[in-house]
């Protein structure tokens, strides 16, 4: 691959270490990306000077620097993901009359940075920085439904996990095991008086460049609304694939629920 700039090698570097749960060797990168051994070891050299990456002698392994801890950082100060979904979820508003939401998994809650919605619309419980059980809003649930099994059960290990609101929603494990098996081969989640009686939501997870969920955009109308939740999904689903776009990510494979 010696035709590839030197800068691209070093982001592609810089990317794979922050994929790794902690310092890796020198060979293993080489051996990962695809790259000369003596490349690497210059790319990593170089980029200690500048304290994006750390060489840790004893292990003989490198691992992230403080500088590209101050680029992660610098990034949530421009708040760039809201940046990017605001016009997004203007033009949902604008289509379908729907309230709509930008959010976040936090731990076992779903985090909302964003709401956008017409005029005249109905109070609702949602707002910036609100946050609700995962388990029971449809933003929560498009995010959950692309996470690890590991990391789901982790977050939900038993029935003493979960909280109502409505008395509508997964109660245990197993229940939200298979309503996040449907969800995610729809492509959307759905959610139905589960957070507040008499409104309805639809989400669909935009994703990073590394086939993760990132957010979820939802749709919220009330449950009396004449309006199909495929027909608010299609739209929802829209918005976030250009999403996907916009952040440099790309969807998930087919297939069945991830490990």
């Amino acid at each position: 691959m010696s035709h590839v700039p030197a800068a691209t090698r070093a982001l592609r570097l810089l990317r794979f270490l922050a994929a790794r749960p902690g310092p890796v060797s020198a060979a293993a990168a080489a051996a990962e990306l695809g790259l000369p051994r003596s490349s690497v070891y210059q790319l990593l050299e170089a980029m200690a000077e500048e304290g994006f990456v750390t060489h840790l002698p004893e292990e003989r392994r490198w691992g992230l620097g403080v500088a590209a801890f101050e680029i992660g950082s610098a990034y949530l100060r421009h708040g760039p993901l809201e940046r990017l979904a605001r016009p997004l979820l203007r033009r949902l508003v604008e289509e379908t009359a729907a309230t709509a939401h930008l959010g976040v998994l936090h731990g076992a809650d779903t985090l909302y940075l964003l709401k956008e919605h017409p005029p005249h619309a109905p109070a609702l419980v949602t707002g910036v920085g609100v946050r609700l059980p995962a388990h029971l809003t449809a933003s929560g649930r498009a995010l959950l439904a692309h996470l690890p099994r590991a990391q789901v059960r982790a977050l939900y290990p038993a029935a003493e996990a979960f909280v109502d609101r409505t008395g509508r929603g997964p109660a245990t494990p197993g229940e939200l095991r298979e309503l996040l098996a449907r969800e995610r081969r729809a492509g959307y989640a759905v959610e139905e008086e589960q957070v507040t009686d008499g409104f309805s939501s639809v989400a669909a997870a935009a994703f990073d460049h590394n086939a993760a969920p990132a957010a979820a955009i939802s749709l919220t109308v009330p449950s009396a609304r004449p309006v199909t939740a495929e027909a608010l999904a299609s739209g929802a689903r829209d918005a976030a694939a250009e999403l996907t776009r916009r952040l440099g990510g790309r969807g998930p494979r087919t297939g069945p629920e991830p490990r």
